[in-house]
């Protein structure tokens, strides 16, 4: 089978070749699906091998359709159109076929193609998780959450599309950053009820608008730039979640420690790469998920696309990723 294979850590051209490998058997849980399309994400940029690393297949969002079934495997059938985010310690998307767990997959949204469907897995994970099991929020309880207010620092990208729309549906008053003119209004066409600028004075803004402080806050961008604004626009007993990495040691004093805020990460693949006993929540997130686009509460995420999947289109994607300027997702879909 073809795949596309990352030589170093770069996105230069000649970084990533395509490859012919072996086509893996499915054992156990596993599903082998053949990939329609692969999702981007910030995360292909951060694991592409170092020096010395072996040769990585990266891609951890995809949509595709199972080939075969595993012994153990029971959610599915051959045929089934499937989506999912895979698991980083394994041969990711970026491959015509892909081996997965399939207690973190489920049937894809019947409203969207390949690539629409190939965007929002490891996003709409992360955003859910982020706000329903990180911070607590219930998912259902518009009345309990109204009168909450929920910050999101990157409102624009790619997990912050879906935390808007997820927390809006549940009720609470959305703050989003974006930048743009062109981010901003994305934002305010998912449901953020104001925008501010991550790269001004955040607290300021924030107090511009009515609101000493906020219940919640999903920092889906820089946590250095914007650690102590937001040690200063933290709710007391409020919650922040965090996804990214950080360069600076985190000070968990001051306004974090006197207003006793619980501070929580989020990591996608906790769930796949530690095999947890509630692995399956993910498989039941996504076939939510692509509920609520099927039946318009959701609007899909995927704003970009490329094709074919290909060396040269994985690296522009990359590219693009690494500017910083991404709306929504970007996708790659088709073989050549």
């Amino acid at each position: 089978m073809k795949a596309i294979q990352f030589l170093k850590n770069s996105s230069e051209a000649g970084s990533a070749i395509e490859v012919e490998v072996e086509t893996p058997s499915p054992r156990g849980y596993d599903l082998l699906v053949r990939i329609e399309a692969v999702g981007l994400n910030p995360v292909d940029t951060k694991v592409r091998p170092k020096d010395g690393d072996a040769p990585k297949v990266l891609g951890f969002d995809a949509a595709g359709v199972v080939v075969r079934c595993g012994d153990q495997a029971s959610l599915f059938k051959e045929g089934d159109l499937v989506y999912f985010a895979g698991d980083v310690t394994r041969p990711g998307a970026n491959a015509e076929f892909q081996l997965v767990d399939e207690r973190i997959v489920a049937k894809r949204p019947s409203s969207l193609d390949a690539a629409g469907s190939a965007a929002l897995p490891l996003t709409a994970l992360t955003a859910w998780e982020s706000l329903f099991h990180r911070l607590r929020i219930d998912a259902d309880d518009v009345a309990g959450n109204r009168g909450r207010t929920l910050l999101i620092i990157g409102g624009a990208g790619g997990v912050g599309s879906l935390a808007i729309q997820l927390a809006k549906r549940a009720g609470l008053t959305v703050i989003a950053t974006a930048s743009r003119p062109e981010s901003s209004e994305w934002c305010r066409q998912l449901g953020a009820d104001h925008i501010i600028n991550h790269h001004g004075n955040m607290p300021a803004q924030l107090r511009e608008l009515g609101y000493e402080n906020v219940s919640y806050i999903a920092n889906f961008n820089n946590i250095d730039k914007t650690w102590s604004a937001m040690g200063e626009m933290i709710a007391p007993q409020g919650g922040v979640v965090l996804i990214t990495g950080h360069e600076a040691a985190l000070d968990m004093g001051g306004d974090f420690k006197v207003k006793s805020v619980t501070i929580c990460w989020e990591f996608m693949f906790t769930r796949a790469m530690f095999k947890t006993n509630d692995i399956i929540r993910q498989h039941e997130i996504l076939t939510r998920v692509a509920e609520l686009v099927d039946e318009g509460v959701l609007k899909a995420t995927g704003n970009d696309r490329l094709s074919p999947i290909s060396a040269e289109n994985i690296l522009e994607g990359h590219r693009r990723i690494e500017s910083g300027k991404t709306i929504g997702k970007l996708t790659v879909s088709g073989w050549e």
